[in-house]
């Protein structure tokens, strides 16, 4: 429940209705909410340190402190996402920023090329670059109608749904344990589950499906035997490291310029998800909240780069979350990114969660996944397909974004820079979708001009509000 407003003077005029995205909750509801927040990202949030540490060699105590500073710049980011900062930072939405693994790759290579400063020393210099063209990115958004961010909202949630998989099932599928059927009877129980509660619970409970799921399913994991928990015991209960770990930060150009490229591919990726956050929201986005949002981003490689953390993104599944839950109070992220902050600074509490059995997350996962699909595939109900070519800008889109995902190394023989940007689903997606929609709908002699959106609809509204350039 949002927070009773002050009552008029009599004879006054009531003030305007609170929008559901500055809507302030009970404080019980909205420690649970963003505790759910918390759940369903944080395995995806902590596994970029972890394979990341690995194939640079780093050892175990090191990847730890990683980690941390990973939690620590993703709990800043969301509050600055979520509260704002003056005019300038934050597109104030019920968004949750994590590290991306497009910048991976890159960092693996920068490492074993250069060291881990100049992996910082980029990232910081990204994240420069990134505050300087969030402004004219988010212009672009008027190219951005529900043909394309249809498009690829619906390769994004297709994409994740592997990732459910990996985790129900697990990753080699020559290892003995490998899809057994009390795992996977685990994670359908979670979706039933997550189906029921939504189905026959009202009010605040309707909303903590994916909460009651993980929370009914790690129970049931413990005399599966499942859980493991004897991690805990070896972490230290506060720590975090200290700005510029690794020493000074150096600046190679090729390293600068790869990281840059994978800020830009980090810009689609969280213009996509905000973009169906806000249509979600019925607060469509302006091309200065966009900007706002995509400056807080850039925030994130600043940060990153001095406390030895990594780029953020707003984060797909949590995007789906709110497509659930229908909840779009932006406190409720505040609140999430509160915990990831406590979770930073105290490594034992984060291990707990860590250790959540995957078949458990995995269940959760693909309800929410699916459910950003389903997001996607509602905001193209918004074109029109007949008579024009956008059919085939979908069908286009979608195939080459599926790509990476059906065969990982398509790539492979390609430059390092292709690598990153063909081998992202949501970014191949967006660029294949945004040229479509040019050479069909914004060139001399197009078949047909797109129907305008409905009222209310993200395209219209932002293009609408967008300055004359």
């Amino acid at each position: 429940m949002s927070q009773a407003p002050d009552v008029p003077a009599s004879g006054s005029t009531a003030p305007p209705a609170r929008h559901p995205v500055d809507e302030v909750l009970r404080p019980a509801r909205l420690g649970l909410l963003g505790l759910q927040h918390v759940l369903v990202m944080y395995t995806g949030c902590v596994t970029v340190p972890l394979v990341f540490g690995a194939a640079a060699k780093l050892d175990t105590t090191t990847i730890g402190l990683l980690i941390n500073a990973d939690l620590l710049v993703a709990g800043l980011v969301t509050l600055i996402q979520a509260l704002g900062i003056g005019g300038v930072l934050g597109v104030r939405l019920p968004v949750v920023a994590g590290a991306t693994f497009t910048a991976v790759t890159p960092m693996i290579l920068i490492a074993g090329e250069y060291g881990m400063q100049a992996v910082y020393g980029s990232m910081i210099a990204a994240g420069l670059f990134g505050l300087l063209v969030s402004v004219p990115f988010a212009r672009a958004v008027r190219f951005f109608p529900p043909l394309v961010s249809g498009s690829v909202i619906t390769v994004i949630g297709l994409s994740l749904i592997g990732v459910a998989a990996g985790l129900i099932a697990g990753h080699d599928s020559t290892a003995k344990d490998y899809a057994t059927p009390s795992h996977l009877a685990l994670a359908g129980g979670i979706v039933l589950l997550i189906v029921l509660v939504n189905r026959f619970t009202r009010g605040f409970l309707s909303q903590l499906g994916v909460l009651v799921g993980l929370v009914v399913g790690t129970l049931v994991a413990v005399p599966m035997g499942l859980t493991d928990f004897s991690s805990v015991d070896g972490v230290d209960w506060f720590g975090l490291a200290a700005p510029f770990h690794f020493g000074a930060p150096r600046f190679p150009i090729a390293a600068v310029i790869s990281m840059c490229v994978v800020m830009l591919v980090t810009f689609t990726e969280s213009t996509a998800d905000m973009l169906a956050v806000g249509e979600m929201s019925g607060r469509p986005l302006s091309p200065k909240d966009l900007a706002r949002g995509l400056a807080a981003d850039g925030v994130s490689g600043v940060l990153g780069g001095i406390m030895n953390g990594f780029l953020d993104t707003v984060f797909a599944q949590n995007v789906g979350l709110v497509g659930m839950t229908k909840v779009r109070s932006r406190f409720v992220a505040a609140v999430a990114g509160g915990i990831l902050l406590v979770l930073a600074l105290m490594p034992k509490l984060g291990e707990i969660i860590a250790s959540l059995p995957g078949p458990v997350i995995g269940g959760a996962g693909l309800v929410m996944f699916a459910t950003v699909t389903s997001v996607g595939i509602s905001t193209l109900r918004k074109v029109e397909f007949e008579g024009t070519g956008n059919l085939l800008i979908v069908a286009v889109a979608i195939g080459v974004g599926m790509l990476p995902v059906v065969a990982p190394s398509f790539y492979h023989a390609f430059p390092t820079w292709v690598q990153i940007i063909g081998g992202s689903a949501i970014t191949s997606a967006t660029v294949a979708a945004f040229l479509l929609n040019l050479l069909f709908n914004h060139t001399p002699g197009r078949k047909k001009t797109d129907v305008e959106p409905e009222p209310g609809a993200v395209p219209a509204s932002v293009a609408d509000s967008a300055p004359a350039t």
